[in-house]
């Protein structure tokens, strides 16, 4: 039987520069398509693999999308400006490439391919105090970016033969690293600052390792007759952790770091609730990283990056 083969839309960015490579090492062959936004060149090593095609493009282009699809099996559409400041900084695009270039892939793809397609879990929104969201929870997105990620949700789901992952906030190094992510933030402060401001610090989130979370696209591949047609929270079940809370576990690897809490201010993002992982537990999948062990690592990772900005803001 023929390698499956995989297109992969914004295969260069955070989440891509990981998951590819991952994938080339499981034996599947790797269509990437991505614009290069951030001038990244995250995916050299992927070169290696004869299975690996890198196209440079725009995922908003019909015709290229088009002729990408014909030799697709499966589709991991990444592309995406991601996180509320981003998208607000420039609505127009953050509806075209999280929302409407979903829809029109959603038209373009056969019946047959398979698509998994990464969500957020911050389409709840403000949860319910005590209360787990679960994949039945009222969608309550407070940003334009967890509306136009429900929204293609809506669409992949509604079509069959699709996955949705609604990732808890992700962590961890990548080649293609981002800063504006509150873990990595944070444990950034930490190394650079020693100290850090915090708005709103009781507001809740969960938490994912950035392997965890290409883990678990490999994982809904495996199982995917089983997984088809459902949303699956992913996170970790011992981190639904509010942001001083958060603070405090990063303090215990760097003794020096302060963590003060605003007295006035909001966080312009509103999200405040914690999720429940055990849908995607039930199927088998289970994370490896703890938020621990993602902390060293990111310890030792900000001790090779120069002091300058990867970030999505």
């Amino acid at each position: 039987m023929d390698r499956m083969h995989i297109l992969i839309t914004g295969g260069a960015g955070y989440i891509g520069s990981v998951l590819t490579p991952m994938l080339l090492e499981q034996g599947f062959q790797v269509t990437v398509l991505d614009n290069l936004m951030f001038r990244q060149f995250t995916l050299a090593n992927c070169c290696y693999y004869e299975g690996f095609r890198f196209v440079l493009g725009d995922v908003r282009n019909r015709k290229t999308v088009e002729d990408l699809l014909r030799q697709a099996d499966c589709i991991i559409p990444l592309a995406a400006l991601v996180g509320a400041p981003l998208c607000d900084r420039d609505p127009d695009s953050a509806v075209a490439i999280n929302q409407d270039a979903i829809s029109m892939l959603c038209r373009l793809a056969s019946p047959d391919q398979r698509i998994l397609v990464p969500i957020t879990n911050s389409g709840y929104g403000v949860g319910e105090e005590g209360n787990h969201c679960t994949e039945e929870s009222p969608l309550r997105p407070v940003s334009l970016y967890g509306r136009t990620k429900m929204a293609a949700e809506s669409e992949v789901l509604a079509r069959g033969n699709s996955i949705s992952f609604r990732f808890a906030t992700i962590f961890g190094m990548s080649s293609r690293m981002r800063l504006d992510l509150l873990v990595n933030d944070f444990v950034y402060r930490a190394y650079r600052d020693r100290a850090v401001v915090v708005f709103e610090g009781h507001f809740k989130r969960n938490y994912l390792h950035i392997r965890d979370a290409c883990r678990a696209f490999l994982h809904g591949i495996a199982n995917f007759e089983a997984m088809k047609g459902r949303a699956y929270n992913a996170g970790l079940e011992d981190a639904n952790l509010s942001k001083l809370e958060l603070c405090a576990r990063i303090k215990v690897y760097f003794p020096e770091f302060t963590c003060l809490e605003a007295p006035i201010g909001k966080d312009p993002d509103q999200r405040n609730y914690i999720v429940s992982n055990a849908r995607i537990l039930a199927t088998g999948f289970q994370p490896e990283w703890g938020l621990d062990r993602g902390i060293l690592e990111l310890k030792k990772g900000y001790s090779l990056l120069p002091a300058s900005a990867f970030s999505n803001i």
